[in-house]
């Protein structure tokens, strides 16, 4: 199935803009401060639901809001962390609702609507009778956090940016505190001052605004494109940056900290976080998991639905064989060629056989059944929220088994043997980084490296995971420990002879 089979995961969702994005998925997590340090439980998916599940917020300590996708329509969702259960709190069959928020002093919340009509407007729902009203009916809301019961700060769209603006329920009145600001707003605990968002240029920053005095004052730049802040109950600062949160406490620190890395393989990424008033529990967002977009592919390929298939790849996405012989590039095209293939194929399955997967990195073998006749065949996706490279590695015929040579030196390696371990090897052997850079070529350059390496080391050890023979390739998914540090690689092997003449390590 590659080549001209494959397959694909759609995640096709409208936000706030109106424009197809990926899938995401909403977890909570209990939420521990042992010694000052942060520690967080093992993730759970509460939303657990195709397309767009995301701004997450907390009505109270244990129950969580979030937008979530349903009958083609984005309604507001609430988790209730005790009983494991989900109730919808909105039906807007001509409008879909965001970021949804407990308003203050009420059983009620407010969340923007964009309806069908292109009105894109702050709401008011009564949780027990499911009326709801416009709260403010001259802007357009992006974001927003309530700052007493009257008062709301919000993100307003304006042409292509987001401007700050206070505004006063009671008293009808608004101001804008500062132009050209991003998507996170907050309370700040135990003041009288709220956080958000300010851009310059290229960079982000964290700032705080007293909504009644008007003075602003800077906190702390953001690392990178991430956006992504909430408070703790201690005064302490977190940000979510890929899958790492960083703290920072205004008090006593200078720069980011590392707090936490989350290493599930699920999460694929942590964005939009949210914690529980009384500090218990963290919720946060993560594009949906390159399992289960490549595990989508799979699905939508067998049920020979390529527009869904196709969904499952990004807009650029490149196509080839291994190593680097590229045969097309792009969704559209991709989406041409498979439906000719399935114009001409009647029938066809895959199954995955066995799998690697390493960050965004999945290697999938698949028995693939025409007809009568099976064969198999590798393809390794790159994955990051939708499939950007698929390449193909063909099942050949050969004389020898490949796990010989492969096998031979990896008990050389542990034993730190040098001149077993390159025995295995030919003389003009060429090793490879992910990006297909040459890192060493010959026989004595390896030598070199790995003589003063191996003496050096005395720790070193590597343990075959999981591996996947093809032809004249072998993939081992290794783990490796080098002077206190493990972690884990992906190493392409590839056989002629009877010795490995290329090695491509992927991480």
């Amino acid at each position: 199935m590659k080549q001209i089979l494959n397959f694909a995961f759609v995640s096709v969702f409208f936000c706030l803009n109106s424009y197809a994005q990926q899938g995401t998925e909403v977890y909570v997590t209990d939420l521990n401060r042992p010694n000052d340090s942060l520690k967080i439980g093992t993730p759970i998916n509460i939303s657990n639901n195709e397309g767009y599940d995301n701004q997450p917020s907390f009505f109270s300590n244990d129950k969580i809001l979030f937008a979530s996708t349903r009958n083609n329509q984005t309604d507001i969702a609430l988790y209730d962390v005790r009983d494991k259960t989900t109730t919808w709190l909105s039906n807007t069959p001509n409008g879909s609702e965001y970021s949804p928020l407990k308003i203050p002093e009420k059983v009620a919340i407010s969340a923007v609507r964009l309806d069908e009509d292109g009105l894109q407007r702050l709401y008011e729902y009564n949780i027990k009778t499911g009326e709801s009203k416009i709260l403010i009916p001259d802007l357009k809301v992006g974001y927003h956090v309530w700052y007493t019961k009257d008062i709301i700060v919000c993100t307003v769209l304006i042409e292509n940016r987001m401007d700050l603006v206070v505004y006063n329920l009671k008293e009808n009145t608004h101001f804008t505190a500062q132009k050209n600001v991003g998507r996170s707003l907050h309370k700040i605990p135990n003041t009288e001052l709220i956080s958000f968002i300010a851009k310059r240029g290229q960079n982000a920053i964290v700032k705080s605004l007293n909504p009644n005095s008007k003075e602003a004052k800077d906190i702390i730049n953001l690392l990178g494109d991430s956006e992504d802040i909430s408070w703790m109950n201690d005064g302490r600062l977190i940000n979510a940056y890929e899958s790492i949160i960083l703290s920072f406490d205004p008090k006593v620190d200078t720069e980011w900290k590392l707090a936490y890395e989350i290493n599930d393989p699920d999460v694929n990424g942590i964005s939009r976080l949210a914690i529980s008033p009384k500090g218990k529990y963290l919720s946060f967002v993560s594009k949906d998991s390159q399992k289960s977009i490549v595990n989508k592919q799979v699905e939508t390929f067998n049920a020979r639905d390529v527009k869904a298939f196709a969904n499952c790849f990004s807009k650029n996405v490149v196509v080839k064989n291994y190593p680097r012989d590229t045969l097309y590039v792009g969704r559209e095209i991709l989406k041409e060629k498979y439906q000719n293939f399935y114009d001409r194929t009647p029938n066809i399955d895959v199954k995955v056989s066995s799998r690697i997967h390493l960050g965004k990195t999945i290697i999938d073998k698949e028995q693939i059944t025409i007809g009568d006749r099976q064969f198999h065949q590798v393809a390794i996706y790159e994955v990051d929220g939708l499939i950007n490279s698929m390449t193909f590695l063909k099942d050949t015929s050969i004389d020898k088994n490949p796990e010989v040579p492969v096998q031979y030196q990896l008990e050389a390696y542990n034993a730190k043997d040098i001149n077993a371990f390159l025995s295995s090897y030919a003389k003009d052997v060429k090793v490879y980084g992910a990006n297909g850079e040459l890192r060493t070529e010959g026989i004595e350059n390896m030598r070199n490296d790995y003589d003063r390496f191996f003496s050096t080391t005395t720790d070193l050890h590597c343990e075959t995971k999981n591996r996947i023979v093809i032809g004249n390739i072998v993939i081992d998914e290794e783990f490796i420990t080098i002077k206190g540090d493990s972690y884990t690689a992906i190493g392409i092997y590839e056989i002629e002879n009877n010795k490995i003449a290329k090695v491509t390590f992927l991480h």
